[in-house]
């Protein structure tokens, strides 16, 4: 059995679903990172939406920078699902974070877990050049974050369309 999975998409394509069902899979106690914040009523409205879509039998924990210190933490509680890491990398972009750094311990801290984590990233490079630094920085940096996090972890999916083909075994 796995013990690390990536699973990428673009928006809508099923991606959180899939990784969902994939860390139920392992048995239950199952808990949630949401890296997400809610700035505004509508990201509330999407947060709310994906809690009630998982339901009771979830631990969340909301912490949209200190993702790897979270894994090491819990380790030995249950699988663990991390939604999103382009939402932690946007966090980590606004804080002024080292991004090698914190993208480093994070690596560690899934190579060092006993329990599965099953982690959930966007793909963000398949569309035009963005017109502004902020944005082409963005997208660059999620490229670069998931090529990395797809080396170190055990299985490799994308998902389109809400069907999920695997891409590293």
């Amino acid at each position: 059995m796995s013990c690390s999975l990536l699973i990428t998409g673009g928006a809508r394509s099923g991606k959180s679903s899939f990784a969902e069902k994939r860390t139920l899979s392992y048995g239950t106690p199952v808990l949630y990172i949401a890296t997400a914040q809610a700035f505004d009523e509508e990201m509330e409205n999407r947060i709310q939406l994906h809690q009630q879509r998982r339901g009771d039998e979830w631990r969340t924990i909301s912490e949209p920078l200190a993702i790897a210190n979270i894994l090491t933490s819990l380790d030995g509680q249950g699988a663990c699902l991390v939604d999103c890491l382009t939402l932690w990398l946007s966090n980590l972009i606004f804080a002024e974070e080292d991004i090698s750094k914190a993208t480093s311990s994070l690596i560690e801290a899934i190579a060092a877990r006993r329990d599965p984590v099953i982690l959930v990233t966007n793909e963000v490079g398949g569309g035009i050049v963005p017109e502004n630094a902020l944005a082409r920085r963005f997208r660059d940096e999620a490229g670069r974050l998931n090529q990395i996090v797809a080396e170190a972890v055990d299985e490799v999916y994308t998902c389109i369309s809400g069907i999920p083909l695997k891409l590293k075994p």
